[in-house]
């Protein structure tokens, strides 16, 4: 895959994820009555809802900003161990595998962005090598202003 399109890919399917989690995370705070139906049906307290709620939008917050990695790498794991006890509390529940369905369709859209979020990494990195070896260059320090303005949003 070329360096241009992981880019295009990472930051569409961050943008997707993200959009998706703040969705579900501002419900969760507002408590919509699917959520609460929900909740009911599993067998959970309400107040899980609003500390959900929260832990969703933080997680987007986390994804979308470049700078501290292992934030980014928590609110994977967040993810990931939010999506799986998704699934796991719709199949004790029985409600099988539809029920399922929908928190499988969302890990494995958060396994492609973590897969991809390492490939734009690697690629930023080897550009910034490449940048480096190159003849003629010369390596100046940059400030810390200047690396929290770089446009790399994603």
């Amino acid at each position: 895959m070329k360096p241009r399109t992981t880019t295009i890919l990472y930051r569409g399917l961050t943008a997707l994820f993200c959009l998706l989690m703040l969705a579900d995370g501002i419900a969760g705070l507002l408590q919509v009555e699917g959520g609460r139906e929900a909740f009911r049906l599993l067998g959970y307290p309400m107040y899980a809802l609003l500390i959900l709620g929260a832990a969703k939008l933080l997680g987007a917050l986390a994804l979308v900003q470049p700078w501290f990695r292992t934030l980014k790498e928590w609110a994977f794991a967040g993810f990931t161990i939010n999506f799986i006890g998704a699934a796991a509390s719709t199949a004790f529940a029985g409600m099988g595998l539809i029920g399922m369905l929908p928190a499988a369709v969302m890990l494995v859209l958060l396994f492609g962005l973590y897969f991809l979020w390492h490939r734009h990494q690697t690629i930023a990195r080897s550009l910034v090598a490449e940048e480096s070896t190159r003849p003629g260059h010369v390596t100046k320090p940059i400030s810390a202003a200047r690396q929290l303005a770089t446009p790399n949003a994603f």
